[in-house]
């Protein structure tokens, strides 16, 4: 039996870490890469799932501008106070902390 090198090759699907990326223009607008979920949302507080852990975003008047889920792009608009990751022990915490402000 002989096994075709290429097509073995091709037919593997491989599994790709996509590459998480922020970008901050005059702290007004805020590009995102890497986003699994945006979990929850209001006008001064984001809570993002991305490709390296749960990501708060502080400000002021935010509005998500642009959402590819597919893409997992992200581009958050207003005044940018804070960013900061929540590790993994501290994850289930920022879940329920804003899931009791969404109720």
């Amino acid at each position: 039996m002989k096994i075709n090198y290429y097509n073995s090759r091709n037919s593997i699907p491989r599994v790709q870490q996509q590459d998480h990326h922020l970008k901050i223009d005059n702290r007004k607008n805020l590009e995102l890469t890497g986003v699994k979920e945006v979990d929850s949302f209001d006008n001064e507080e984001f809570l993002l799932e991305t490709v390296m852990g749960y990501l708060i975003v502080r400000g002021q008047n935010l509005q998500l501008k642009n959402l590819d889920v597919s893409e997992g792009l992200v581009t958050i608009k207003g005044r940018i106070y804070e960013l900061s990751y929540v590790d993994e022990h501290h994850q289930e915490k920022a879940k329920g902390f804003f899931s009791k402000l969404f109720r």
